[in-house]
Parts: structure tokens; C-alpha cells; sequence
């Protein structure tokens, strides 16, 4: 699991629905700003690069997966200028592998 309900927890003080709701925003969201900021990758829209990185970056957070931040705040740090494609392209490989078994790990643990 590279995932953790920890940051969650605390802030849904137990509220159970609370917690199901962030979840399914994230399923919603997450895919089709991942999907998006490869587009912009591919497309060589850096603007769009960082303001897609900067949406996902706080998603990720939520769910305790500090190295899918980390790598989503260089995308968006990096995205803030052209020549950094090569870079950025090295990057979102590992973003968008880690994203997509969260969504998969989500999806089969609260079955939605």
C-alpha cells in the first residue's frame, strides 16, 4: 500500500463519510488531472504543466503518499520553464505509476 489514511484521519475526527467523500473526489479528479497533465506534457504547455502538478500535489498529500508529492512539487517547480522537458518527461512515468495503484488500491479497499 502506498498509501495512508493517517492525514485523513485527523481531519475527519472519525467521520467516516467525511473520509469516503475525499476518496471518491480524488477518483473523480485525480485520473482525468493526470490524464490532463500529460496532454500538457506531451503538448509542451507548461503553464497548464504547473497548474495541473500544483492540483494534484495537494490530492496526493492528503493520502499520506509523500514520494508522489514530492515528485508532483518538482513537476509543478519544474513546469515553470520550457527547458526543463526532459526532466519533467523523466518525472511523470513515476507520478503516473504511483497515482494509478492508488486509484486501483482505492477502488478495491472502499469499493467504489
Amino acid at each position: 500500500m502506498i498509501y495512508s489514511l493517517e492525514k485523513l484521519n485527523d481531519m475527519a475526527a472519525g467521520d467516516e463519510d467525511f473520509i469516503l467523500s475525499v476518496i471518491s473526489v480524488f477518483l473523480e479528479e485525480v485520473p482525468q488531472d493526470l490524464e490532463d497533465l500529460e496532454n500538457a506534457i506531451n503538448t509542451g504547455d507548461y503553464e497548464n504543466v504547473y497548474k495541473l502538478a500544483h492540483k494534484i500535489k495537494p490530492n496526493v498529500d492528503l493520502l499520506g503518499m509523500e514520494q508522489t508529492r514530492a515528485i508532483a512539487l518538482d513537476i509543478e517547480n519544474l513546469g515553470k520553464n520550457k527547458e526543463n522537458s526532459a526532466e519533467i518527461e523523466s518525472k511523470f512515468p513515476v507520478l503516473k505509476k504511483d497515482i494509478q495503484q492508488v486509484i486501483s488500491e482505492l477502488r478495491k479497499d472502499f469499493e467504489v
